[in-house]
């Protein structure tokens, strides 16, 4: 059955739905994407960001529009992954700033009103906004939305109906748009990607049964815990003493339980225990229980224990003077300046600890991290001032926005490689101050020239290249400049063209990673030093996934 207007239920399930239907048609936004290097893609990206969305739904207890939205908002904000899921973050951020304070029914103006404050919200995030992106796709979704709900006798759905028609009509005027879109004969795979979730919302609305559209919404949402911390000395210290809504945290094992309790029993203990506090964990078994449990009145939960059995190894910590001592340690430690950097692969973390990397998140090419785990690196090095180097151009809007919430003053470098994230840290000197720091680091970032060696994943044409699944791709500077059929002849002769461009190189870098050696490396060496006997080549390991070799001139 249709709905015409939308309450905070609906709205959850619509986000659900959205999320749903995105996760089932992941793969094939991925294989959209126009660079054919096999990186995380741009439907994986979105989905992820969209689970921690609806892990956040599901933790509010509110049926509120305003709540529902504002969820959505921070969960997306929290996870968001690579450039399309900032974006969609921002664009759930403005839809929640729209419905504050607008009552608990979404009706057609206010629907219109969403969509409009999310696209604004994503054109700002952007510092150089692309035509032809999904930015374009919510463009024309608001636009269509205003003039449906201007309509005589308009309601929710028949708003909802005009923005997915927008949609379509501006996916389908991507690839005149964006030259690089037609040339590989694919439609923008973010803006494909936001249609899906909005036709998520369009199944909630029409009322379909989820179970009969066979999307396992059940799961959405329901793992993206691995990134939250789980001590409370980690919950404690990013968290103000006023903001601790239940102060002891009491832990505990029953033991020689009384003959006459029943699991029944067990359970009215766990909901007691729930109605007096949260984080409770009620653990039976071998005759055991485990009970861990945050309230503000850690006697009742030893009483209520005490009725079960016998108290062993109880442990009541106040988490409030915990808070303090610990703020006042983080304090006295914190530096002043640090440097937070993406990278995978062994020999590569290395190098950049090497050079003063404090924190290396895990990640860049096969995994884009969020802007939550952004976030919490950039606490963990406790410095005043903080740089990020993304490493890599999925990740740089991502960054920015971590920056954006963050306690400290943080500065981005733009880095799009791991290449340049090295060379930037030659540059790099704890003492300096930091704007000196920043100009070094640049000068060094722009001076310069990365490559890379990787396969492709799927049949494209970029840039004049036509590239087929399996072929030798070499990489400059981001761009595809080598395609062949041999790992060795095609890093050869990519480095060679590296040189053309950078006529003034005195060192080049060979970094091997997965698929190659340090012997396949050694002879590459060999063969340049013999043709260029006036620069100096080096090899490393660097562990790197997916990419045979890694390579750098300055």
């Amino acid at each position: 059955m249709k709905r015409s207007e939308f309450n905070g239920e609906m709205l959850r399930d619509m986000y659900v739905l959205g999320a749903a239907l995105l996760e089932k048609n992941k793969a094939s936004i991925d294989a959209m994407n126009v660079f054919p290097v096999p990186d995380g893609d741009t439907g994986t990206n979105m989905s992820m960001t969209m689970q921690r969305a609806i892990a956040e739904i599901r933790a509010c207890d509110s049926d509120s529009a305003e709540e529902i939205s504002a969820a959505a908002s921070l969960g997306a904000l929290k996870g968001a992954r690579g450039n399309s899921g900032v974006i969609l973050s921002q664009i759930f951020r403005g839809i929640s700033q729209a419905l504050k304070g607008r009552g608990d029914l979404v009706t057609a103006k206010i629907l219109a009103d969403a969509i409009t404050a999310g696209t604004e919200a994503a054109y700002k995030a952007v510092m150089r906004p692309k035509e032809g992106t999904m930015l374009t796709v919510s463009h024309y979704m608001a636009d269509y939305a205003q003039k449906a709900a201007g309509a005589r006798g308009a309601d929710g759905y028949t708003v909802l109906e005009a923005m997915l028609e927008g949609g379509e009509i501006a996916l389908k005027k991507t690839p005149d748009l964006l030259p690089v879109l037609k040339e590989a004969g694919v439609l923008d795979s973010g803006g494909t990607g936001l249609l899906t979730i909005f036709r998520g919302f369009m199944l909630a609305a029409n009322g379909e049964d989820p179970e009969s559209l066979d999307l396992d919404v059940g799961e959405i949402g329901a793992s993206q815990n691995a990134e939250e911390y789980s001590s409370n000395d980690d919950i404690i210290a990013s968290t103000n003493v006023e903001d601790i809504k239940f102060g002891y945290c009491s832990e505990m094992f029953i033991i020689h339980i009384h003959d006459d309790v029943t699991e029944e029993d067990i359970d009215r203990f766990r909901d007691k225990l729930c109605r007096l506090g949260d984080s409770v964990v009620v653990v039976h078994d071998s005759g055991i229980i485990k009970v861990h449990c945050h309230s503000n009145a850690p006697g009742k939960v030893i009483q209520f224990a005490l009725m079960l059995g016998e108290i062993d190894k109880l442990k009541v910590d106040n988490m409030r003077e915990q808070n303090r001592l610990i703020k006042e340690k983080i304090k006295r430690e914190e530096k002043e300046q640090a440097v937070v950097a993406v990278c995978a692969g062994a020999g590569l973390e290395e190098d950049l600890k090497s050079l003063g990397v404090g924190y290396i998140i895990s990640g860049g090419q096969t995994m884009n991290p969020s802007i939550d785990v952004i976030s919490q690196a950039i606490k963990s090095v406790n410095a005043r001032n903080v740089f990020v180097l993304p490493d890599n151009s999925n990740i740089i809007l991502a960054a920015q926005q971590a920056a954006r919430v963050a306690e400290c003053n943080v500065i981005v470098l733009p880095t799009k490689t791991v290449m340049q994230g090295i060379a930037s840290m030659t540059g790099y000197n704890p003492e300096a101050s930091v704007e000196e720091n920043k100009e070094a680091m640049m000068e060094c970032v722009e001076n310069v020239v990365s490559g890379s060696v990787t396969y492709a994943v799927r049949d494209t044409s970029f840039e004049g290249n036509v590239i087929h699944t399996g072929d030798i791709i070499g990489l400059i500077n981001g761009g595809i400049k080598e395609v062949g059929s041999d790992v060795k002849s095609c890093t050869l002769s990519l480095i060679k063209k590296i040189l053309e461009e950078k006529d003034d190189c005195g060192f080049v870098s060979v970094y091997w990673g997965e698929g190659a050696s340090e012997e396949s490396a050694g002879e590459i060496v060999s063969e340049l030093e013999e043709e260029f006997p006036d620069i100096e080549f080096m090899a490393r390991k660097g562990g790197q996934p997916l990419y045979y070799y890694f390579v750098s001139a300055e």
